[in-house]
């Protein structure tokens, strides 16, 4: 169930219920690709720094440890001890970006794993049930993901047969959720707009899946390499043929700015492995911008990485002890700065969210868009 509570232009503050909780919108999602955010952060972890809904990956999950192996063990909310909601993707992209040697036909893609080569078959009935043997609370569409950019005719193409993949991921999933013996039979089902960067091919798409009987619907084949503005641009466009009443999630974006303005215009769900990839090498998010922890100035700096900020990293550490860890190579490093940058995405939706409720996000947006992503003044 979701319900919009709030407008302010075309951003909506809103209420997502499901079989694990309660969400509020605008949301980020806080990916733990194979049950784990990279950078040693479990589950327990996620609690602390105020994430709302954990993601992982189909694709991953499906080849180790096996989704049958989790179905056993409970499901994937016991397996890590995720007691929140939680959405699967559907293993499209990375079918389309990780596997080698891909073989697409109508009944789906016959591709090579990643990590042994092995010959392996995904189609949107097989998707399905390796999300619901996960027991997920929101599963994705298996979708084709084209790369970017590709011909017109090939895209047009592939959105139709996209279109006609979520026909049978509806059928398989409502099929799956009425087993006596199904992990989560509340799971709900989301689309996905496809269609490359061509208005007219995504706002086609948009129309026709948005008859379907999908509990959300995403944006998805986006921030792969076409300008910003380009992503904005479809964005604007397909928003208006989307449902009013159902969530919409931007997939695998993005930036700070990416997401204000994505709220801006009118997303609620967003995703994205950048905050804990750019903590990994050293890259730290603050209200006054970004600041390289390796660098030479932080070396006696005895402030945290942001003030006033409650992750476990500064309610701690200074920024000169952090600079250590990193010279020296420690793990605990990586975990700090993965937690921080998590910390602050969550924060930055909080802060949405607050704007929202008090009628300010205009000028929020005003204020912060175009300052996170760049250098700190200190």
């Amino acid at each position: 169930m979701f319900e919009v509570i709030k407008r302010e232009g075309a951003a909506r503050r809103g209420v997502f219920v499901c079989s694990h909780g309660t969400v509020q919108t605008p949301v980020f999602m806080n990916v733990g690709t194979q049950g784990a955010i990279k950078g040693a952060v479990s589950a327990h972890d996620l609690k602390e720094i105020g994430c709302q809904i954990e993601l992982s990956n189909t694709y991953h999950l499906h080849l180790r440890p096996g989704d049958e192996n989790v179905r056993q063990m409970g499901g994937l909310h016991r397996f890590m001890d995720w007691d929140g909601p939680m959405l699967t993707d559907s293993g499209g992209f990375q079918v389309f970006s990780l596997a080698g040697l891909r073989k697409i036909k109508e009944e789906g893609v016959t591709f090579a794993s990643h990590i042994d080569g092995r010959r392996i078959f995904m189609g949107p009935e097989e998707s399905m049930r390796i999300q619901s043997n996960l027991g997920s609370d929101i599963a994705m569409a298996f979708d084709e993901c084209v790369e970017n950019p590709s011909p017109f005719e090939y895209v047009q193409k592939s959105c139709q047969r996209t279109a006609r993949w979520l026909e049978r991921c509806v059928t398989e999933h409502e099929k799956l959720n009425r087993a006596e013996d199904c992990v989560n039979p509340g799971q709900q089902l989301f689309g996905i707009n496809q269609g490359g960067t061509y208005p007219e091919l995504r706002v086609e798409h948009m129309k026709r899946i948005a008859q379907m009987p999908c509990d959300g619907f995403a944006i998805g084949g986006l921030a792969v390499g076409e300008p910003t503005e380009v992503m904005y641009e479809i964005i604007e466009a397909v928003e208006p043929h989307m449902p009013q009443d159902k969530p919409r999630y931007l997939m695998g974006v993005g930036t700070p700015s990416n997401i204000i303005e994505g709220v801006a215009r009118g997303v609620d769900f967003f995703d994205c492995v950048m905050p804990a990839r750019n903590a990994r090498h050293g890259k730290l998010f603050t209200w006054q911008g970004t600041i390289n922890i390796k660098n030479e100035r932080y070396k006696l700096d005895t402030r945290p990485i942001s003030e006033g900020c409650q992750c476990p990293a500064c309610r701690s550490f200074s920024r000169a002890y952090l600079r250590h860890l990193v010279t020296a190579g420690e793990m605990l490093a990586m975990r700090l700065a993965v937690l921080h940058n998590l910390y602050f995405y969550n924060e930055l939706m909080a802060r949405i969210r607050e704007a929202l409720d008090s009628g300010t996000f205009g000028a929020f947006r005003e204020t912060y868009s175009s300052v996170l992503e760049k250098p700190a003044p200190y």
